[in-house]
This record gives structure tokens, sequence and C-alpha cells, in this order.
């Protein structure tokens, strides 16, 4: 019986290149970048073992005859922060969008989302008491 490993998300883009750019600001490190030179119509970025894949909407229509959506939020990428505000800010200073601002949730925890250069969610988070 087959098994599976190592999970991936991989976000659906129109420019892979500004998309790993953002990413690879927050400390992402980049592991996967086809083709080498000029524009990559898929990157792979590592932080803390988790792997995000951004792929060229172009490419995965033509070379894999799929359709993907490139709009809308069907999907977040969570990044768990020692200080939420802060990192709301920082995000808006590499290009995000914000969405909402900090908030307490569940009297547990502090969050906020942006929109990342591509348009996908990212949602920032911490443990907090209120």
């Amino acid at each position: 019986m087959a098994t599976f490993r190592t999970p991936q998300i991989v976000l659906f883009s129109r420019d892979p290149a500004r998309t790993a750019d953002f990413y690879t600001a927050l400390g992402f490190d980049e592991v996967f970048r086809t083709p080498t030179e000029g524009d990559p119509i898929h990157v792979d970025l590592v932080l803390d073992g988790y792997r995000l894949g951004v792929a060229s909407v172009t490419s995965t229509r033509q070379d894999h005859g799929l359709e993907p959506v490139a709009d809308g939020q069907r999907a977040a990428v969570v990044l768990w922060t020692d200080d939420v505000p802060a990192a709301y800010e920082r995000l808006q200073t590499l290009g995000a969008t914000p969405v909402k601002e900090p908030a307490p949730w569940l009297d547990r925890l502090l969050i906020a989302w942006v929109l990342d250069p591509d348009g996908h969610l990212v949602q920032i988070v911490q443990p907090h008491r209120v």
C-alpha cells in the first residue's frame, strides 16, 4: 500500500518570481526553481520544514492541462509569530495588502489577515490571552 509523506501546498501565481521574493523576505529559503535562468514557472520555498510551492498559472494550464483558480480566497498561508501587530506592519512594507487588522479570536489567539502580492490570503497568528 502507498504511504504519503512531506505534504506541500502550491499557490497558483501570475508572477511566481514576485511571489517567491515576498515569501523569501519573510524568511523562507528557496530550494527549487525552474527554469534556473529567466522567469520561473515554479519555485519551492521552505520555512521550518514546511514547503510552499509557487506555480505559474500559465504553465499549469499549458503543461498540465488544468484550470487553476488564481483569484479569490480559496486557501490561506498561516504564519505563527511572537508579535502579530509588528508582523502585520512588516508584511505591508513588503507589498502585502491589509485585509483585517490584528484582533483577538477565541480568547486565546491574536490574528491578522493580509493578501500577498498575488492575492493569496496570509493569516498571522500568535497565542494571546484576553
